[in-house]
Formats: C-alpha cells, structure tokens, sequence
C-alpha cells in the first residue's frame, strides 16, 4: 500500500543544503509541506523555502536549531508542528564530523566526540520522541528516515567517531523500529560519497581513493539518493531497514 505524500507534513534536519535540500525539493514536488532545519546559515535555508513555496504551491517553514542540543530538537517538532497543524514524516538529515586521520586515536577531543554522538545518535532519538504523541494520534501513523552513511557499515570514513557513531545510529534506528511500531516506520538511507560542499571536504587524493573503492567507480548521485526518502516514505512495508545508495 502506497503512503501518499500530498498534503504531508514534513520536517528536514539539516534541510537547508547539500543532500537536505535536494530531498526537500523531492517532497515539495509530491505536494508535501516542508519544515527545513538549519543551524548556522539561514539565508540558503530562506532561499529554498521561498523557491518551493513558489514552485509547488506547498507551505514552508524555516526553523534554526542545532541537532546536538536536546531541546532544540525538541522545539524544531514543536514548531513544525505549531506551524502546519501537524507532522507525518521527519528526515533526521543532520550529521556531524570532523575531518581526520581515521586511524589517530587523538586527532579529535573528547568534546568532539561528544558533539559526534549528540549529533549523530541522541538527536536522532531526542527527534523521534517528540514526534510520537503526534504520530500515534496520526490515522496513518508516521515516517522516520535518518540519513546514515556507508561509513557506519565499514571502518573508514571522515574520522573514526563518524563511523562509530554511524555505526550506532543503524542499531538505533533497528531498536527504534521494533520498539515504536506499527504506528511509526523507521528507516536509514546509507550514501557513498556525495560531492556536496561537506564532500567536497575531503583531499582530492581521498576523493579518487573513495571512487576507485565504490563498485561504480563514482561518488553517489544526489537526485538518486535523495529518491531513496521518498520511496521509504512511501512504502507501508519497510522498516527497521537500511538502504545503501551507492
């Protein structure tokens, strides 16, 4: 049975730019209303909303908060929330690293590694818990997809507290969907490389490395990883699963 997304609600972390955006633009485009989370850059945040609004006749909204912060995940439901009358499906798209040699135990500090697991695990956690007074009152319950990585599969990757904390976002999002259904299906999309501005962090040495390792031989594309959402969205029979794209 097919979930439609007209007149959905929907909430984006880290939906201002890069993968973000492109899924946004996605459920717009299936006439949803989309809430784009930002942290520290509004203005790419405001241009996208306006843009879609325009485009697809959707309402919009733009709400900044910081993903590693409890009650900032908090209040980005509640106002998404407060400003569409409800919510039906959350992208938990925000994520956290730092560069790094993998294998050098020292290269981040312990705050990092912090901010890492805030980011990465607890806010994805801290999303879902607000969100599911309103989904289990929901007729058709709700939709919680977190943008994981191939580097929570593997023992490489941006730094080794991403992997590790990828690697424990996947296990959650396994306990979240056995534990919170049949009301809410919870599901992770795993991207190789995307060449966003965040990809296009890594040395181009690296960048070449992470190409010649993918099975295609390319960094993941963003149109067709960002199809990925919409399809978990729309799909009534998966959860607890996670979908490699790349």
């Amino acid at each position: 049975m097919v979930y439609s997304l007209k007149d959905r609600n929907v909430l984006i972390t880290g939906g201002g730019r890069g993968l973000g955006a492109v899924i946004a633009r996605k459920f717009a485009a299936e006439g949803s209303n989309v809430a784009i989370n930002f942290v520290n850059r509004p203005e790419p945040a405001q241009e996208l909303a306006a843009t879609l609004a325009k485009e697809y006749g959707v309402k919009t909204v733009v709400l900044q908060g910081d993903c590693g912060v409890l009650v900032d995940c908090k209040h980005v439901v509640h106002e998404t929330i407060k400003a569409f009358g409800g919510i039906d499906v959350i992208i938990g798209n925000a994520g956290w690293t730092k560069f790094s040699n993998f294998g050098d135990l020292d290269a981040l500090t312990e705050e990092e590694w912090d901010k890492c697991w805030a980011v990465n695990v607890k806010g994805q956690m801290a999303l879902l818990r607000e969100a599911m007074p309103t989904f289990n009152a929901n007729p058709e319950g709700g939709v919680f997809i977190i943008t994981s990585s191939i580097a929570g599969a593997s023992t490489a990757g941006s730094s080794m507290a991403y992997s590790v904390t990828k690697a424990a976002q996947l296990h959650l999002m396994k306990c979240l969907a056995s534990t919170q259904g049949p009301k809410v299906r919870v599901n992770a999309v795993l991207p190789g490389l995307l060449l966003t501005e965040w990809g296009l962090g890594y040395p181009p040495a690296a960048i070449a490395a992470l190409n010649e390792r993918a099975v295609l031989k390319r960094p993941t594309d963003l149109e067709d990883c960002a199809d990925a959402f919409i399809m978990l969205a729309k799909n009534t029979s998966m959860t607890g699963q996670r979908v490699t794209v790349g």
